[in-house]
Formats: structure tokens, C-alpha cells, sequence
């Protein structure tokens, strides 16, 4: 789901586009939540489904936590027209993503995209929660280009492609939990 916010910043307008996303796993939220805190699992997918020139930059793991910065690109034949007219070149994107610690069946976390060289941010939250004998994730945040008017037509882009990325992500992660 995507959906929008606009709200006034001084004379330049910021308008934010909502994303929300739900995910769901056969497997306990146990063994979702251990696969997703090890290094390996980021390694696997950064080399699958991370696109090309991908890597995975640092991973800062606890006792059940993880913390993962990783950079990733969008090759310029392959952006949305409206963003190929305001940046010209390959999209390169610095993404965080952490986990926290399983307590109760339930882990939260956060993560962040930033577009280099450009004012577009996509941050939020997700969290991890038992649903049957699978698992559930949750991801809310939103998407934010700082370009008068036509940072709208861009959020949505972004918002878009981020969508394709979590579904193969999820896909990607079904797949390694099974093996």
C-alpha cells in the first residue's frame, strides 16, 4: 500500500509518501527472526537479489541483534523516466537495516534508504511477530524527495521500486529459511 502526506517546510514544499508492506513466512518466527540476525543470510542475499555492484559495507551483530549497512544501484536504463529527467547517471542507494533482539515472539527494527547525491530519503520501522505457526513482518515508513514539484511524481516512483525490492527480498528469504 502507498499512500501520501503532504506538509509545509518553510517556502519549500516536503510531500511524503506512505509505505506500507506485510510479509509472511511458513516458518516460526524463531527461526525467521535467528536467520535474519546472522551475517550469512546478508551475504546470500546481497549476492541474489542485491542488483548490480551491490555490497554489503558493515554488519554489527549482539546477542540476538544485527545491524547491516549495504549500498546498492539502479542502472540509469533501468530508473522511471521523471527520475531520469532531475539526475542523470546510475541510482546509487546507501540502505541500514537492524533487527533487535526476539523478546515474546516479537523483534522490531528499522531501516533507511538514501539516494547519493540526491535529496530523497525512504526511512521506517518492522517488526517481526509470530502468526500461527508462521511469521508475520510488518514494514511502515515513508519515501521523501525535496524537489518542488515534482518531488511527488518521483516518491511515487521510489515507492514503487521499493515494493518490487521487499517482494524479492521475501521471496529471496522464503527460499534461504528453506534450504
Amino acid at each position: 500500500m502507498l499512500t501520501s502526506h503532504t506538509s509545509a517546510n518553510g517556502s519549500l514544499r516536503t510531500v511524503s509518501r506512505r509505505i506500507e508492506h506485510s510479509s509472511t513466512y511458513s516458518f516460526p518466527v524463531e527461526q525467521v527472526h535467528a536467520g535474519l540476525t546472522t551475517e550469512q543470510y546478508w551475504r546470500d542475499r546481497i549476492a541474489e537479489v542485491g542488483g548490480p555492484g551491490a555490497t554489503l559495507d558493515e554488519v554489527t551483530t549482539g546477542p540476538g541483534t544485527i545491524s547491516v549497512s549495504m549500498s546498492q544501484s539502479i542502472p540509469a536504463e533501468h530508473l522511471p523516466s521523471i527520475v531520469a529527467k532531475v539526475r542523470s547517471g546510475d541510482l546509487v542507494i546507501a540502505r541500514t537495516e537492524t533487527w533487535n533482539a526476539l523478546d515474546g515472539g516479537r523483534a522490531s527494527g528499522t531501516f533507511t534508504a538514501r539516494v547519493t547525491g540526491a535529496p530523497a530519503e525512504i526511512s521506517g520501522s518492522q517488526t517481526l511477530t509470530s502468526e500461527g505457526s508462521g511469521t508475520k513482518v510488518q514494514v511502515t515508513g515513508k519515501a521523501e524527495v525535496k524537489i518542488p514539484l515534482i518531488g511527488g511524481k518521483i516518491e511515487g516512483a521510489i515507492g514503487d521500486e521499493v515494493l518490487r525490492l521487499i517482494d524479492k527480498e521475501q521471496e529471496f528469504t522464503q527460499r534461504w529459511l528453506g534450504a
